[in-house]
């Protein structure tokens, strides 16, 4: 796909092709829309406004879908396309589609209607829980009828809706309607400026989401008709409805595209600014920037009303420490906003408990978990890496209190089984029924990949750790020794991950089974951090074994084919794709450390670069416009996961501007 995200009837008209490609709109708030180009709903995370009502989590599914109908020149046609339990089409609007294209992040279709041409294209207000759909009348020889049936829900985005007799308060107000699902639910307004409102109570029943019957999940969904909203426009006029839980959504379609727009320029304006003298980017990168910004989304604290966080992935992940760490230089440095990133830094340091920062945020609220073990190692990263491009050391020593109380917790030891091993200053970590990796998949008490012991990247960061608060005590003007000291103490203790036989590491040494020299991609870290404790002809090996059996197109395998627990596929019921989640599929994110990585120790930016290459056309198979969560380890590599995964665009962003400058 390359620099243009755009189709025509030879994709759009193919029902399976429409649908497995997939839209995002965000507003930095924690909510989103989202749906498919083919108009049909696969997921149950599919709808118009999905809106975070304790940002920014708490993510209801509130306006589901429009189905649309054009009246023009004596016929009514359809545009909505709809998916019905049993295998049913109906209608099947995805046939007008003329056109569909990427303008920014918001998804444009082009629907053919005799000679007419109507365009619809939905965006989200920055800052707001407002989604807006305009259409247009691009050509038309006079007048077009245009229905809109608004469909609403009132769910947990991770449910699904059967209806029963439920009644919700449909309330008629000026321009439009709005529905309380019950007492004490937040509202949802519907309005159009223009159009004719009929209020109505009828529901939709039984539609059919694919996608989640695919992952054996409860695949069957209802969703309420609300309104119709009627009018007659004339050729070159527009409409606008917008679905806002907000009390008083601005209502001028032209009015709010524009400021959508200016957002974007805004998001592009402030990355070029970042990269003077650089050399040109290509497209696809520019891109990934606008998807970068859709993961940066308040999180609000009593200290902070304006304090920011990572969105780990769309659509089902909230704010994880540990992706938010990894992601940070990619989403905010790379792109030219270093001010997001102190906010970022500043909030979590709220979080850090017993010298650990979260895991993740519970979407119900409920208090964060701390079952990880890299999250705050790679906090110091991210510290580093923000300090390196700013220099302000005001951030460093508000914050510097903070990591020394880290490192002291991990060498007294802390939750897990997290601690310093005396016997070789090496960080061990891990008790039964854990998993504090990122390889974390669990299946009820079946923990897949538990790693206990002294897994290779934990103890690379750890090292990366204690030569960053070197530097930062010395910047400081603050001992420093005993942090080099430690460091060099891992140092020494890092010999024993190698693995000779092999050509490279151990994945974890010292678990209950004694040293595992299982080959997975976690060893290429120990070569892409800034500080690698290997040797410059070890750090090769490294690299040329990954490449060698753990290298794809889109990222790198989880786990080396041939491997008895490899799976060379992804999907099934829960069970089978948490089975395979770790054992062989490939992730996006660890393609920007391996094209680091391989530029180390081979000093070639060009061929280092060629590495990221293939994403530029994954960027329209399955997120439109972002990247993959994972793929399948078996070529040809299909997307799967989450449609957009911060990590991955942010790595990817980071390593092409490494690299574009030679680093």
């Amino acid at each position: 796909m390359g620099d243009t995200l755009a189709w025509g009837r030879e994709t759009c008209g193919d029902l399976v092709a429409a649908e497995s490609r997939e839209w995002l709109c965000t507003n930095g708030v924690g909510g989103f829309a989202s749906g498919t180009v083919a108009g049909t709903p696969t997921r149950r995370y599919h709808g118009l406004l999905v809106a975070a009502l304790e940002p920014p989590l708490g993510r209801t599914l509130l306006a589901a879908q429009v189905h649309e109908t054009v009246a023009y020149d004596g016929q009514n046609v359809a545009l909505a396309t709809s998916r019905w339990s049993g295998g049913a089409v109906a209608p099947d609007g995805y046939r007008q589609i003329e056109s569909f294209r990427v303008d920014g992040t918001t998804p444009v279709w082009t629907y053919a209607c005799g000679d007419a041409l109507v365009e619809k294209r939905i965006w989200m207000e920055p800052g707001a829980s407002t989604t807006y759909v305009r259409y247009a009348i691009v050509r038309a020889r006079g007048p077009v009828g245009l229905a809109l049936r608004v469909l609403v829900n009132h769910r947990d985005y991770h449910a699904t809706t059967r209806a029963g007799d439920w009644r919700m308060d449909v309330t008629p107000v000026e321009r439009g309607v709005r529905v309380a699902a019950f007492d004490g639910a937040r509202p949802v307004r519907l309005l159009a400026a223009g159009a004719e409102a009929r209020p109505a109570h009828a529901w939709f029943r039984d539609f059919e989401l694919v996608r989640e019957a695919e992952r054996g999940l409860d695949h069957v969904d209802d969703a309420l008709h609300t309104v119709t909203f009627e009018a007659e426009l004339a050729p070159g006029a527009s409409l606008t409805l917008v679905a806002s839980v907000e009390a008083a959504p601005a209502l001028d379609g032209e009015a709010a595209w524009r400021r959508r727009a200016a957002h974007e320029a805004g998001v592009l304006g402030r990355w070029m600014e970042a990269r003077p003298g650089s050399p040109a980017a290509p497209g696809w990168v520019a891109q990934l920037v606008l998807a970068a910004d859709q993961f940066i989304v308040r999180r609000p604290t009593p200290e902070d009303p304006d304090g920011l966080t990572v969105m780990a992935g769309y659509h089902w992940f909230g704010d994880w420490g540990r992706d938010t760490m990894i992601a940070l230089p990619g989403l905010t440095l790379t792109t030219g906003r270093p001010e997001a990133a102190r906010s970022i830094l500043t909030t979590f340091a709220r979080f850090v408990d017993r010298g650990m920062l979260p895991n993740r945020f519970p979407d119900a609220g409920e208090a964060p978990e701390y079952n990880t073990v890299d999250a705050t190692l790679w906090y110091f990263e991210a510290i580093r890496a923000y300090h390196e491009a700013t220099g302000d050391d005001g951030l460093l020593k508000d914050l510097f209190g903070v990591l020394e109380s880290i490192v002291a917790a991990h060498r007294q030891g802390t939750r897990y089984g997290i601690r310093v091993d005396p016997a070789d200053g090496l960080l061990a970590s891990g008790e039964p029924g854990v998993q504090l990796t990122w390889m974390d998949a669990r299946v009820g008490d079946w923990v897949v990949t538990p790693r206990t012991g002294k897994p290779v990247e934990v103890n690379a960061l750890w090292y990366n750790a204690l030569r960053a608060m070197a530097v930062f005590a010395t910047r400081l003007g603050r001992p420093a020794s005993e942090y080099r000291a430690l460091a060099d103490r891992v140092s020494a203790g890092f010999e024993r991950f190698w693995h000779a036989p092999g050509g490279h590491c151990h994945d974890v040494i010292d678990t209950p089974a004694g040293d595992d020299a299982t080959l997975r991609p976690n060893q290429i870290l120990a070569v892409s951090l800034p500080e690698s404790p290997l040797s410059l002809a070890r750090q090769r090996a490294v690299v040329d074994a990954v490449a060698a059996r753990l290298l794809t197109s889109y990222g790198l395998r989880s786990l080396a084919p041939g491997h008895p627990d490899y799976r060379g596929r992804y999907g099934g019921d829960q069970w089978s794709r948490d089975g395979a989640y770790h054992q062989g599929t490939v992730w996006a994110w660890l393609l920007g450390p391996f094209a680091l990585a391989h530029y180390r120790v081979y000093r070639d930016a060009k061929a280092a670069r060629s590495f990221l290459l293939p994403l530029a056309d994954h960027l329209g198979d399955y997120g439109v416009g972002s990247i993959a969560e994972i793929f399948d380890g078996d070529a040809p590599f299909r997307p799967g996961g989450c449609i957009a995964q911060a990590w991955g665009v942010a790595e990817v962003l980071r390593a092409w501007h490494e690299l574009a400058r030679g680093r």
